[in-house]
């Protein structure tokens, strides 16, 4: 370019008109994912949700949460699959709101690339409305924003957050919960959207694996068990809360299952959790063994097949599991709460070895 020639935004490398192309594409995706109450469509400067809605309730509280997939979406851009993370990102936002027994209302989402590709950006919020629907909630709006010179072209990255209602007498947490309950696990999908800076680090640096690797144990390449997506279970402990009594949730994210249990424990209590309850799919012994991975350190790391936990009454446990295994979630009780001795320094106790 001569000095003659004008700067101009589409040679700093953003492109208006892709972008335009991109909204076009995703919008028949954003309608599938609708609530009665969203006023208005995409396009405009703000999502539009009717708050009249909540007149129903006595005292409605509003919760909210924001959350990404982290280096998942190395993964996703890798294998040239861009919709299956946004059923992760999803599941990582609403999942949160329903600890409190909150049901996710809407969502936005905003989605940072190098450069637009109108069909990728329309695959990644295809996967992002389609986890909506799965989770009861609307997409209201969102965010597309093209960063060249800082981010490579095929560089991408996706957050969200999402706002959910709840009764104030009907918040769920620790103060919910009583010595002898029953602690409920919910098997997760696999790895869901943690621990994946560890994952990458053991199966491509230490290992070498390819992601169109076949792996025997996994039934399927290791690409395809990397992205699979995250399980999402909002309706699922919404139905809980619908048919028996809970206590408390506790959504299994970065931390590992005995630190995010530990976040809805009273004090003066604690939760004995029995790993002999459960096997961990293959993909966690796979990490542990190729990286020679000590189990503390899996553990405060990955999921270890469980993506969300419930605490529930002991005479809770049989209509709970009931509701669980109709909805198509593999449950079971996995320990129990207790009370916390003077010699007791954590709020939850991992005992026995997991299940062969």
């Amino acid at each position: 370019m001569s000095e003659s020639t004008g700067a101009s935004y589409a040679a700093a490398g953003v492109d208006i008109e892709a972008g335009d192309r991109a909204v076009e594409l995703m919008k028949e995706w954003v309608k599938k994912a609708s609530r009665p109450e969203v006023v208005g469509g995409l396009g405009g400067f703000a999502g539009l949700f009717d708050a009249s809605a909540l007149a129903r309730y006595r005292r409605p509280l509003l919760a909210s949460a924001t959350d990404g997939v982290g280096t998942k979406v190395d993964i996703a851009r890798r294998m040239g699959v861009y919709d299956t993370v946004g059923h992760d990102l999803v599941g990582m936002v609403v999942d949160d709101l329903v600890v409190c027994g909150a049901e996710p209302l809407f969502m936005t989402d905003y989605i940072c690339v190098g450069k637009v590709h109108p069909e990728r950006v329309a695959a990644l919020v295809k996967g992002i409305a389609e986890g909506c629907a799965l989770a009861g909630c609307a997409l209201v709006g969102g965010e597309t924003a093209e960063h060249p010179g800082l981010l490579g072209a095929d560089d991408f990255d996706v957050a969200g957050a999402g706002t959910g209602v709840v009764e104030a007498d009907a918040v769920l947490g620790a103060d919910r919960i009583r010595t002898g309950d029953a602690v409920i696990a919910m098997a997760s999908s696999g790895l869901h959207s943690n621990g994946y800076s560890l994952v990458r680090h053991v199966l491509f640096d230490r290992a070498g694996w390819a992601l169109d690797r076949e792996v025997p144990e996994l039934g399927r390449t290791l690409g395809e068990e990397l992205l699979e997506p995250t399980r999402i279970y909002s309706l699922d402990c919404l139905a809980l809360t619908r048919t028996t009594e809970v206590h408390a949730f506790s959504h299994i994210t970065g931390g590992g299952l005995a630190s995010n249990l530990a976040r809805v424990i009273p004090e003066g209590s604690r939760a004995v959790v029995d790993r002999s309850t459960w096997t961990p799919g293959p993909i966690f012994d796979l990490v542990g063994r190729l990286g020679s991975v000590e189990r503390p350190e899996l553990e405060k790391t990955l999921n270890m097949g469980v993506g969300m936990m419930a605490v529930v009454p002991g005479e809770s446990v049989d209509v709970a599991l009931a509701t669980l295994e109709d909805r198509g979630v593999h449950a079971w009780v996995s320990g129990e709460i207790t009370d916390r001795t003077a010699g007791d320094t954590e709020a939850v106790t991992l005992t026995g070895d997991y299940a062969s």
